[in-house]
């Protein structure tokens, strides 16, 4: 199927940007895209306006295609309304006095509604819409499609993988238990679907008759190479990208990267309240032993005031990473590109 996925896509090289939820950058999204990748940028707790605004910048920086990226509303998040945040802002006084700043006051939401993300989506016009925690509705699927827009869901397991593709998703990201960020699983429990990639790639590619694309633990042109050899279409690739010098990761994050040992990440609902996988620092280690940590996004919302506040320190920072962050080359990200370009079939 080497190929197929470039020309849906209108690519010339089948490598995609993990989007990064609230760690995205124009430059490195349009240097993935200027480079024949397909440039992705995550629009987690983006309202219209700023999604609006963030398609402008990224048009001014690439005439290539790119995709924006939504989280799907699972049915189980929070409101401000429903949860009580006393004991959850209690555990993390600590860390808002390090980082600077005061307890917040509980916000009038947490999130924008998914219905303005995806109005100011459809505005924009992406290439790709990418999703991440769910099927999309086939009324989305089909508004995409008519206004010329691919959908790719995520999938880490054969059964989300099958339900992306009766949902009628025209490719599908197979994310093994090595990836950095948050597990994105939504049939059943994140803990219980923790498949490694390589192990789940062929599986998927007998699965569904859509093209795969592989995700975690791909670093390098060896990674790129196997994930071929089981029968992907392409590869997503984050952490080797997040330490290149035009992501938006602080210097802090980009030396943890480089310095991340294979056993160097744990996974933790400690940052956000869903399971994510990065390296633990002062953050993950003090709210975990507090063991007072709110439901999604409540959570990721108390410790995004601190985190903005940390102004990049590495110890009040989500330190997302893969368990192959160490074989990233760093540096620009034309090189990371190159290097992944080279282990593609010839």
């Amino acid at each position: 199927m080497h190929g197929t996925l470039e020309q849906m896509l209108g690519i010339d090289v089948p490598i995609v940007l993990g989007p990064f939820g609230g760690m995205s950058s124009v430059a490195l999204t349009a240097a993935v895209s200027d480079g024949g990748g397909l440039g992705s940028f995550g629009l987690y707790g983006y309202d219209g306006e700023r999604i609006r605004e963030t398609a402008a910048a990224l048009r001014a920086a690439t005439d290539r295609p790119f995709a924006l990226n939504l989280w799907l509303p699972t049915g189980d998040e929070v409101t401000p309304a429903d949860v009580d945040l006393g004991a959850a802002r209690d555990a993390l006084a600590p860390l808002y006095r390090a980082a600077g700043v005061e307890p917040p006051a509980t916000p009038a939401r947490f999130l924008p509604p998914f219905e303005e993300q995806l109005d100011a989506v459809w505005d924009a016009a992406p290439a790709v819409l990418s999703v991440v925690f769910g099927v999309p509705t086939r009324g989305v699927v089909d508004e995409a499609h008519r206004r010329g827009i691919r959908v790719i869901g995520t999938a880490t397991s054969v059964a989300e993988a099958r339900a992306l593709e009766a949902g009628g998703v025209d490719a599908i990201v197979a994310s093994g238990a090595e990836a950095a960020g948050h597990r994105v699983t939504f049939l059943g429990q994140a803990e219980r679907s923790l498949v490694g990639t390589f192990a789940l790639i062929p599986q998927v590619v007998d699965a569904v008759g859509v093209p795969v694309i592989a995700a975690g633990g791909v670093a390098d042109r060896r990674g790129v190479a196997a994930a071929f050899a089981l029968g992907a279409s392409g590869v997503q690739v984050g952490s080797a990208f997040l330490r290149s010098r035009q992501s938006a990761a602080s210097a802090g994050h980009r030396a943890a990267l480089a310095d991340s040992a294979d056993t160097g990440t744990v996974l933790t609902r400690a940052m956000s309240g869903r399971l994510a996988r990065g390296i633990p620092n002062r953050a993950v280690r003090e709210i975990e032993a507090a063991d007072a940590i709110a439901p999604f996004p409540a959570q990721n919302w108390l410790t995004g005031v601190f985190r903005a506040a940390a102004a990049g320190d590495a110890e009040l920072s989500s330190l997302w990473a893969g368990q192959a962050s160490a074989l990233g080359s760093g540096g620009d990200a034309a090189g990371v590109l190159s290097e992944l370009v080279a282990g593609l079939p010839r």
